[in-house]
């Protein structure tokens, strides 16, 4: 790859190829459409299908395809070719207006939360013009939304745009108090990706990490990530040379993929691109995690994106990094070098306090899965309570406000290495602090709960949408203000007063902080059956309606959703472990008996001394191994009759508290019978197989 510039984006019909290809006068109304949201006229449409069927035609593309994002988490595509007969009996390449704009794919078959029955099977596909259009795998790939017949949005992105144009109007507003020459307020996004690489091989022999994308089952090698050298660690060669294609997948996708390294566990590494509209980065994002999938199968590898894949080791996040920019690059959260008198940004910084301490529920319900339950509050992820990081100086600032007393501020000092030949350079005035759910880093928040299989999209909906709540209110009250800064004043230190409880520097992983936070009247959920009854709450109903994100049959089909998927996420993990002992570990371990019983009576016949060792092992498999077939009877019934019996709302409480912890029974039992069987009957690849043999 010697000519970086010269294929990034080659593959996206962008900015740069429009305006080489349109007519002037329809390139400027694809732009209007594009920046102000007006409607795109058909006459215009046809001629943008006619340039971008015949540029995708160039790339190798033979047929087209919207590309969405329904509620299934991954992106989903319905191909259709260029190919239309002629009278003649052959063929002509054509791409009309009308096919650009919509299509119509089935909607009964994606989860819908009853916004549509199964016989109910229209919906359609309308093009999302702000995203730009690519060529995948030889089909021009239109970026979409998703929507019934009846209108209902059966998406993610549909959310996410409406949350946009709601915290657009809502930040506008208070910027025209301040005399702002900007006219558009956009969220700007970066998710950090984390993920694993296995090989390929023993993937495949672990019906765990085939069916389920993590491991039920697995004691724990001798060497983890104790000795803390995997992170940024030097890159295996053959992880090396899957980054390297990575990189140029993405680079023709026109995905900014910027920094990649080791993670902190074994075949944990991370990805991270630059920022990018809240809109245009989770679109890049799934492509992100498609293309990672693809890469590795060419390199013999298997991308696992699942949130904790691995017991008693690091499990994997994407980092949402958000902020807000105005189109004439401003950056809304940035704090200037005198925060404590920038009164514009002291207003938006509380803006997200205040939505941060006000809606921790729904912060939470957005990276609610049953996987990322796994990782919340173990090896570097974040709790599950939700609370914010600002650090020394502007927590500082804060308190100063609140007290009414002057901040004199923090003069940046020179960090001293201790070595002359090495440069000094100035020292950052906070530290960082991974424990935090909801971090400010210098210019942007960093929300760390969500897993890395997860769309950004919901995260972003609620967050884009909070701060909107917030950002209205304040507009509310300073519009029709006697005196602007008297008001802004009082509102900035009363905010600062009624909302500080959610600001918290501390260690986000001790005991002696969930004593805390439940003193300051935080909310603690720790598991997705805990946090989805919040979502229809009737305040946060009133709050997603209002600002026209969500109609309220809408936010109770996500509910309905995301709890289907929980309940039946765990009822598969189940019946895989189910299938795993009964006719894998038992039998292995049943196996493995035998032969110490043998040797104990063929010693005893020969009369000669028998290892304790050796009875001692056998005694305890044989104890562990009716310990696994209890639990195992035990477990297959209460995953059965959660899937059979029980409506979602019951099942997901009788998953957390009937069939999870038989899980962990089970599991705990085999684990134990690993550690103490011969390694050639153990049935599948071993944790120490799975993370160093690459």
């Amino acid at each position: 790859m010697n000519n970086v510039p010269e294929i990034f984006g080659s593959m996206v019909f962008n900015r740069e190829v429009m305006k080489e290809r349109l007519p002037e006068d329809v390139y400027k109304s694809l732009k209007h459409t594009i920046q102000r949201g007006d409607d795109l006229d058909i006459t215009v449409a046809n001629v943008v299908a006619e340039a971008m069927k015949n540029w995708a035609i160039e790339k190798g593309a033979t047929h087209y395809t919207h590309w969405f994002q329904p509620m299934t988490g991954i992106t989903a595509e319905k191909h259709d070719s260029f190919v239309t007969p002629t009278s003649d009996g052959k063929v002509i390449m054509s791409f009309s207006g009308k096919e650009l704009i919509k299509g119509e794919p089935d909607a009964s078959s994606f989860p819908s939360g009853g916004l549509r029955a199964t016989f109910e099977a229209r919906g359609y596909t309308a093009w999302d013009p702000t995203s730009y259009a690519f060529v995948k795998d030889g089909s021009l790939c239109i970026p979409s939304v998703f929507c019934s017949y009846g209108g209902e949005a059966l998406d993610k992105k549909t959310p996410l745009l409406r949350s946009t144009e709601a915290l657009n109007e809502q930040a506008m507003r208070i910027l025209k108090l301040f005399g702002t020459d900007a006219t558009h307020v956009s969220p700007n996004c970066g998710p950090e990706q984390e993920y694993f690489l296995v090989d390929k091989e023993l993937f495949n022999k672990r019906e765990d990490l085939v069916v389920c994308g993590r491991t039920l089952f697995g004691a724990k090698p001798p060497k983890g990530q104790e000795l803390e050298d995997h992170y940024f660690g030097a890159i295996k060669p053959r992880i090396s040379a899957f980054m390297k294609e990575l990189d140029e997948e993405l680079w023709k996708l026109g995905v900014l993929s910027k920094t990649k390294h080791n993670e902190a566990a074994p075949c944990q590494h991370e990805l991270a691109p630059i920022y990018g509209t809240a809109n245009a980065a989770t679109d890049h994002n799934q492509l992100t995690m498609e293309t990672m999938k693809k890469v590795a199968e060419r390199h013999g590898l298997v991308c696992i994106l699942q949130e904790k894949p691995f017991e008693g080791i690091n499990g994997s996040g994407k980092h949402d990094n958000w902020s807000l920019a105005t189109d004439k690059g401003a950056n809304l959260l940035a704090p200037g070098k005198n925060p404590y008198e920038n009164a514009q940004f002291l207003l938006f910084l509380c803006a997200v306090i205040k939505a941060v301490d006000e809606h921790q529920d729904l912060l939470r319900i957005s990276v609610a899965t049953a996987g990322n339950d796994h990782r919340l509050g173990a090896n570097e992820a974040p709790p599950a309570i939700v609370s914010m990081f600002l650090g020394d100086e502007l927590t500082a600032i804060l308190d100063a406000i609140d007290e009414g007393k002057p901040y004199y501020g923090t003069e940046k000092l020179q960090m001293e290495i201790g070595v002359h030949v090495l440069p000094t350079f100035p020292k950052d005035t906070t530290d960082r602090n991974r424990t935090s759910p909801f971090a400010f880093t210098g210019n942007k928040f960093e929300f760390r709960m969500p897993g890395s299989a997860m769309s950004v999209a919901e995260p972003n909906v609620v967050i884009n949408t909070i701060v909107a709540e917030s950002l209205m209110q304040f507009a509310d009250e300073l519009e029709g203000a006697e005196d602007f800064k008297t008001a802004l004043n009082k509102l900035i230190r009363r905010t600062i007063k009624e909302h500080k409880r959610i600001i918290f520097n501390g260690d986000g992983y001790s005991n002696e902080w969930k004593t805390e936070a439940a003193r300051r009247g935080l909310l603690n959920l720790p598991t997705t059956a805990d946090a989805l009854p919040h979502f229809v709450n009737e305040e946060n109903i009133a709050l997603f309606t209002r600002h026209r994100v969500y109609t309220e049959k809408e936010l109770r089909s996500r509910h309905d959703i995301l709890l289907e998927s929980y309940c039946k996420i765990i009822a598969i993990e189940a019946l895989t472990m189910c299938d795993m002992a009964g006719r894998d570990i038992i039998p292995a371990v049943g196996s493995y008996i035998l032969k110490l019983a043998r040797t104990v009576n063929e010693l005893k016949s020969a009369s000669a001394p028998i290892p304790h060792h050796t009875v001692s092992t056998l005694n305890r498999l044989v104890e562990l191994s009716d310990e696994m077939s209890a639990s195992l009877t035990r477990l297959r019934a209460n995953a059965e009759h959660a899937q059979r019996n029980l409506s979602s709302e019951k099942c997901g409480f009788f998953c957390r508290d009937e069939v999870l912890p038989l899980m962990d029974e089970l599991r705990k039992a085999a684990d134990e019978a690993e550690t103490l069987t011969e390694r050639s009957y153990w049935p599948f690849p071993t944790y120490g197989d799975l993370l160093y043999y690459i």
